[in-house]
């Protein structure tokens, strides 16, 4: 038996998924018998933690600084060109000395050029992590956006729900002891319990993505809703019961012809493979289901965006 299960309302709907239509109610053991949980969540209106932004780049208007709510941010030199040449060398006392008087133990980090060359923010969170133990950071060069101001708000939007991600995984695991737990991404498809945790921005609309997923499954439309929410929550449910692991990966490469493109082709793939793997596929079945590659325009030949998309079977 699979679950479903529907986060956000109420109270959690669960359904059980087997070769027909989502059947509920659920009793409690059988629930824990189960197979696999799929768990469809949005992640709009949860409590989000402060943190601590970290730019590694040149000096930039107010108007431009990282924005960070109630956390706080700093900029430090550093960081590469588009092309991955060094711009200025990493300033590692000031990022040690903010990660030392901070007081947050969420750290978003940001170096300019990263998705070609991720070596700043690599040394950034090395020092991040010796100077706070426990520390939870997210990089931004794992988003791979080329648009600094992109990468950098879904960095720390990411790091800011690291907190309460882990809350409700650990909140699942409680309910359902000894049966993996899936949460559904906000496109499609999964990522395991400890994926979600480290990524939980990959999840950030995964309820809205089940819900629909669920109703063309069902064959429901948007009028099978009663004004109880629970119609719209069992195809959530259902919706994410069908998904399967999934992970991305996005990177800005540079190659100088084909045999050089190739090359770090496979390496993305290698890279979307592991992480498919750590989202909750079988290593067996990790597979590559897609790869774009586009140049990118008024740049220097050579520079293209790389997406690879991998899947595989749940573990």
């Amino acid at each position: 038996m699979i679950l479903g299960v529907a986060l956000g309302g109420p109270a959690p709907v669960v359904v059980a998924v087997g070769d027909g239509a989502p059947a509920r109610p659920v009793a409690r053991a059988a629930a824990r018998t189960a197979a696999r949980a799929c768990v469809a969540v949005d992640l709009a209106a949860v409590r989000t933690a402060p943190v601590a932004a970290i730019r590694v780049g040149g000096p930039c208007p107010e108007a431009l600084r990282p924005v960070v709510g109630s956390g706080v941010a700093t900029i430090v030199r550093g960081g590469h060109s588009v092309t991955g040449r060094r711009l200025a060398p990493l300033d590692t006392e000031a990022v040690r000395r903010f990660a030392a008087t901070c007081g947050l133990a969420d750290f978003a980090v940001t170096a300019t050029g990263s998705p070609m060359l991720a070596e700043h923010e690599l040394a950034v969170a090395a020092i991040v992590a010796s100077e706070v133990p426990g520390a939870r950071i997210t990089l931004s060069y794992e988003f791979g956006y080329p648009g600094l101001r992109e990468r950098e708000a879904d960095t720390i939007r990411n790091a800011a729900l690291g907190p309460e991600a882990g809350r409700i995984a650990d909140e699942v695991a409680r309910e359902l002891p000894g049966v993996p737990v899936y949460f559904a991404r906000s496109e499609r498809g999964l990522v395991s319990a400890h994926y979600f945790r480290r990524y939980p921005l990959a999840c950030d609309l995964g309820a809205t993505a089940s819900l629909a997923r669920g109703r063309t499954a069902l064959g429901w439309g948007a009028s099978d809703a009663d004004g109880s929410g629970v119609p719209d929550a069992v195809a959530a449910a259902y919706g994410a019961a069908l998904g399967r692991p999934e992970a991305r990966v996005e990177r800005i490469v540079q190659a100088r012809g084909r045999a050089e493109l190739d090359r770090v082709l496979q390496h993305a793939r290698d890279e979307a493979l592991t992480r498919v793997v750590s989202a909750g596929a079988a290593p067996g079945s990790a597979r590559i289901a897609e790869t774009t590659v586009n140049p990118l325009s008024y740049l220097p030949d050579g520079l293209y965006r790389v997406r690879v998309l991998a899947e595989g079977d749940t573990a």
